[in-house]
């Protein structure tokens, strides 16, 4: 028999969860983000150097004894919710969960010690939409080069270490100088992905590439849901705040009865996925009831940040259409996570597998 997951947090979890809301309320309000946005440059490097340096979350999954925090999937769940809340382009998910998990699987500690210092960012070359389990695609490796394109790969642009699956069954490390990384239009324009091609590139094997992607592809999803969750509760809460200050007809438009029901029906959408994303991130991290875990929350969580960004849309009216309001931004990062490490289909079909509930 399983044991009960624990969906509380801590009080070393709420203490990291303050500590990360107030950094980002002071380096990365909605403004800021929609100017990045905007430039060349999408990702915020000193936001980033700043979580993963002075703060030490490039580390979190990293052993202690790799210069890592030696923390649980737990305390990574609540950094990503966080980074949620506040849409911070950084490249946390890709490189401090997904590549470091490869690494982990590898036994890669050069690289986990570069990556806990914050003196490498990697990036695991499989497109973003590339759920868990499946077949990856992967490049050639020819007289000890390798060669091919890979695309929709996330975080890419800022990476310094892409991490290269093969046709012989490894997980190549690059330098990200030695590729060519060109940028595709990204709807979610906070987290930009890259076509990476390889000509005649040469790669450090670090291990096997299918047991290495698969572990990480899993640690994605599952934190993702967090990620999801961060999105949701602040459009939630936003919406909220909105409609308790608009007045229509001498009255608070959160007051009509209609609005109740759509902001009531919301809330308990986010309060499901707060325990599905939850449940995800202590299996992740407990090692028990894992794959089932991580379906259930994928499989729920992009129906409810997507809904969450929609009725906030609406609900904003006017100027909830406007560029100058963050909305947008979370409307476009929930879509795109709607589709990223697997579609809720996908998972759904994968945990009706775990479930033994075929299809007929």
């Amino acid at each position: 028999m399983s044991a009960q997951p624990d969906l509380l947090h801590s009080e070393e979890e709420e203490a990291l969860r303050a500590a990360v809301r107030d950094l980002l309320t002071d380096h990365c309000d909605p403004a800021g983000v929609i100017v990045r946005t905007e430039s060349e440059t999408p990702h915020d490097v000193p936001l980033w150097k700043t979580l993963a340096g002075s703060m030490g979350l490039a580390g979190l999954l990293v052993p202690e004894s790799l210069g890592g925090q030696g923390a649980t999937h737990r305390e990574a769940a609540v950094v990503l919710e966080e980074l949620g809340r506040s849409v911070a382009p950084v490249p946390y998910l890709t490189s401090a969960v997904v590549a470091t998990e490869a690494l982990l699987a590898c036994r890669a500690d050069d690289l986990l010690t570069e990556s806990a210092s914050a003196t490498t960012v990697a990036a695991l070359a499989v497109g973003l939409h590339v759920a868990p389990g499946v077949t990856v695609p992967h490049v050639r490796l020819e007289d000890g080069a390798l060669h091919g394109e890979l695309t929709g790969i996330a975080d890419a642009a800022v990476a310094d270490v892409l991490l290269v699956p093969a046709d012989d069954g490894g997980l190549y490390a690059v330098s990200a100088a030695d590729a060519t990384v060109t940028p595709q239009v990204s709807l979610d324009l906070t987290r930009p992905v890259a076509r990476v091609s390889l000509d005649g590139a040469t790669g450090h094997r670090l291990g096997e590439s299918g047991p290495a992607v698969r572990r990480a592809l899993r640690a994605g999803a599952g934190l993702l849901a967090s990620e999801q969750l961060g999105l949701a509760d602040w459009l939630l809460t936003e919406t909220v705040r909105y409609l308790k200050e608009r007045k229509q007809f001498n009255r608070q438009v959160g007051g009509f009865q209609a609005l109740k029901h759509r902001l009531a029906r919301l809330w308990l959408e986010v309060a499901g996925l707060r325990a599905a994303a939850r449940n995800a991130a202590d299996a992740l991290a407990t090692g028990t009831d894992t794959d089932v875990a991580v379906a259930v929350a994928q499989a729920y969580a992009a129906r409810v940040a997507v809904h969450a960004a929609e009725e906030a849309l609406q609900l904003h009216g006017g100027i909830g259409m406007t560029w100058e309001h963050p909305v947008h931004l979370y409307l476009k990062r929930a879509k795109a996570d709607s589709i990223a490490y697997g579609t809720a289909g996908a998972h759904q079909e994968a945990l009706a597998e775990s479930v033994d509930l075929r299809a007929p």
